[in-house]
């Protein structure tokens, strides 16, 4: 199998963030419901109220996000061998623009919460796959969290690239965890160099 696309996740996969989830999750009251989904389902004014918390720590995080080490080569490295590469993220459109803007990147689609598609499912994955013109058999996805692995099987894609430096934590997941990007890029060379995965 050939690699003509990659769908990247943002915060924590593309750039350096700290989040602290377990905060925000128990400030917002999510009650162990997916914050897009649990806020999605509020009712009015609390809706209004909480998603206002939630854009105050994601402004706050993507201000102070750092590209992450070795990642701007690799994109440039993707471009030059001709692989589309979509972004597919949680996050706004606002912040993705913001953070595409001050680290100058470029990807061939984009795909922000606004659509009213976001992880663990696989909608978004399948809808960058339309996007980019690929099937799932084309291309692989890179991450860092349990969400993109559940999305990327969701969507029915087999190559799973996680950047993370918890590999424990991933274990049985299926997916491949890297603790860097020169240690996925490898990964991704040895995959056109043999023209598909490891026996």
């Amino acid at each position: 199998m050939g690699l003509k696309g990659v769908i990247f996740d943002l915060d924590g996969t593309i750039v350096d963030v700290s989040y602290d989830w377990s905060r925000i999750r128990a400030e917002l009251g999510t009650r162990g419901i997916p914050i897009l989904t649990y806020l999605s389902g509020l009712k009015e004014p609390e809706k209004s109220c909480k998603w206002a918390i939630l854009r105050r720590y994601e402004t706050e995080n993507t201000t102070q996000a750092r590209l992450k080490r070795g990642m701007r080569g690799f994109l440039n490295l993707l471009s030059q061998e001709g692989v589309k590469k979509a972004l597919v993220t949680n996050n706004s459109r606002e912040n993705v623009e913001f953070l595409l803007q001050k680290f100058d990147l470029k990807f061939d689609c984009i795909i922000s919460r606004e659509g009213g598609l976001w992880k663990p499912s696989g909608a978004p994955l399948v809808d960058a796959l339309n996007k980019l013109g690929l099937v799932k058999e084309d291309v692989a996805v890179v991450g860092d969290s349990v969400f993109d692995i559940k999305a990327g099987r969701e969507a029915g894609i087999k190559r799973i690239f996680l950047l993370s430096r918890e590999k424990k934590k991933f274990a049985g997941s299926g997916a491949e965890v890297f603790r860097t990007v020169r240690a996925l890029q490898h990964r991704i060379q040895e995959l056109w160099t043999r023209g598909g995965d490891r026996e």
